[in-house]
């Protein structure tokens, strides 16, 4: 399982899926654009555009299943709810939940993040200071795993900015992404 914003998805989305299904024992990526983010401060893009340009950003994939469900869950959306249900789906498999390390610094904040852990592999790609791996090896339960990401400095805050500013972001999403934002006129100064 692989959830977020995806808003917009970029290189390095793209990058920690190759990683993953390279260094892990899957057979299916599921990558799940948010519903209603609970810890977003921000409103999201429309979720029909994020889960369009999330398509086309993991498109070259095949092993990678971009899922809706979130999208169409109603309230709040919490991790812990997919997992369930991915267990319910696949009795028996050995479920594994990708994260930046951002993500792994702040996991015991997540909603019911115990039974997450007793879930899920909990799988970080490191990007820094290797602080949230640290934060995680400290909590009972927690069975992890490291991939390992080239640093890339790629965020969807950046992308954001940038597209605001007027300037280019060809170097930092799929060229298909770029072609949908720009068709879209999405991130434009308001």
């Amino acid at each position: 399982m692989f959830g977020g914003a995806f808003d917009p998805p970029h290189r390095a989305h793209v990058a920690l899926a190759r990683v993953a299904i390279d260094q892990l024992p899957l057979d299916r990526l599921y990558v799940f654009p948010t519903g209603n983010a609970w810890h977003k401060a921000r409103t999201l893009t429309p979720a029909a555009q994020r889960l369009a340009m999330t398509q086309l950003a993991f498109a070259g994939l095949p092993q990678v299943q971009v899922d809706d469900r979130e999208l169409r869950r109603a309230g709040a959306t919490y991790s812990v709810d997919t997992l369930r249900e991915l267990q319910a789906q696949h009795p028996g498999a050995r479920l594994h939940l990708l994260m930046g390390e951002d993500q792994a610094a702040s996991f015991t904040s997540w909603r019911d993040w115990q039974e997450i852990a007793r879930l899920a592999v909990l799988c970080v790609a490191g990007r820094g200071t290797g602080e949230g791996v640290a934060a995680l090896r400290a909590l009972p339960g927690v069975r992890l795993e490291t991939l390992q990401l080239p640093q890339m400095p790629e965020s969807a805050t950046e992308i954001r900015a940038r597209l605001t500013a007027g300037q280019d972001i060809t170097e930092l999403v799929e060229p298909a992404v770029a072609s949908y934002i720009e068709s879209h006129d999405l991130y434009q100064p308001t």
